[in-house]
């Protein structure tokens, strides 16, 4: 069964404390906390201070996702903002494994994103030292767009590669997750879906992080 992580990146962020308490009261199993930079990726999203106030609203896991170029100097502040896991971009890294000993030092989960045109085969010599990867399975900065098919392939082959290897790393996948293409993602080898537009924009988002839990 896959874990639910409902991107707060689509929240109403004028009624915060309620989306988070929804996603208490709901079978969400993480937040997803998307933090952009504006160089990076082509939008601004929240830093530290709002990730502080939304970790202290909950006891789920708080993973934090950092679309932002040098993370090292702001990984210690996402550590203390509440963050149990924090992922950066493999193009976004000049020095990964640096940045993943960081991580792992100051007490978080590290992980790994990679975007739809980064191949799989790129992150074989990080597998072992890292807890996640983040497919994108969209061209980041932006919610509500469409999956890229390709997300599958490229699933499958990073799931044969961590089961040859042995590890216990998760594969996440992040961007346009729907109640229609959810089981062919986790089919493919997905342990954690990021559903944005899906879980918020829903009538009932509670109801539809159940569906999303149950596939």
């Amino acid at each position: 069964m896959a874990l639910i992580a409902p991107s707060l990146l689509s929240a109403n962020f004028l009624t915060l404390q309620k989306d988070c308490d929804m996603l208490n009261s709901s079978q969400a199993d993480w937040f997803h906390l998307d933090v952009m930079d504006g160089r990076f990726v082509p939008n601004i999203s929240f830093g530290p201070m709002i990730i502080k106030f939304i970790a202290s609203t909950t006891t789920k896991f708080c993973d934090v996702h950092l679309m932002i170029e040098e993370p090292e100097h702001y990984a210690e502040a996402f550590k203390d903002a509440g963050a149990n896991s924090l992922t950066v971009h493999f193009e976004a890294c000049k020095h990964l494994h640096r940045n993943i000993q960081q991580i792992k030092s100051l007490g978080m989960k590290a992980g790994v994103a990679i975007n739809p045109h980064t191949p799989v085969y790129f992150l074989k010599d990080i597998l072992a030292d890292i807890d996640l990867v983040c497919v994108m399975s969209v061209n980041p900065g932006f919610g509500g767009q469409s999956f890229i098919p390709h997300t599958i392939l490229k699933i499958q082959q990073l799931r044969e590669m961590i089961n040859e290897q042995l590890l216990n790393v998760k594969i996440e996948v992040d961007g346009g997750i729907t109640l229609a293409n959810a089981k062919s993602v986790i089919e493919a080898g997905a342990d954690v879906l990021v559903a944005g537009n899906t879980v918020f924009k829903s009538t009932d988002p509670i109801a539809t992080i159940a569906a999303l839990k149950q596939i």
